[in-house]
């Protein structure tokens, strides 16, 4: 059955780094979307980062983490990553990582939403102290 986990998550200080993995099973990694989600208690899902699959490999970002996280993806391992630099405390969030339910759940123009993607992870906490 497909499955997603997360792992890498921890606590860093601000301004310091994490990268998160987001090893997948189950399905045809290469040709699926895969987006990052981070929520807070009490607040939505929020949708930060997605990278398409295929040949194109186009990714999002939302404003947020614009410039200070990187998504990028290994086909071989069928492994996505988040590298997030320059951590904020407001960043502090368990992060999920998703399967896209269709070729269009990375559209690169606006966030990664919910509704789109069929499969999560169970998620990995990210603390960041101030």
């Amino acid at each position: 059955q497909v499955q997603l986990v997360e792992s890498g998550g921890g606590l860093v200080q601000t301004g310091g780094s994490i990268r998160l993995s987001c090893a997948t099973s189950g399905f045809t990694f290469r040709y699926f979307v895969i987006g990052w989600f981070r929520s807070v208690l009490g607040k939505e899902r929020e949708g930060i980062s997605c990278i398409n699959g295929g040949t194109e490999n186009t990714t999002y970002y939302s404003p947020a983490v614009h410039g200070r996280f990187a998504i990028s993806r290994d086909n071989t391992k069928a492994t996505v990553y988040l590298q997030m630099n320059n951590l904020k405390p407001e960043d502090t969030a368990v992060y999920y990582c998703a399967r896209g339910a269709t070729y269009s759940a990375c559209p690169t123009w606006r966030p990664p939403s919910r509704p789109d993607y069929d499969h999560f992870g169970l998620g990995t906490q990210v603390t960041v102290s101030s």
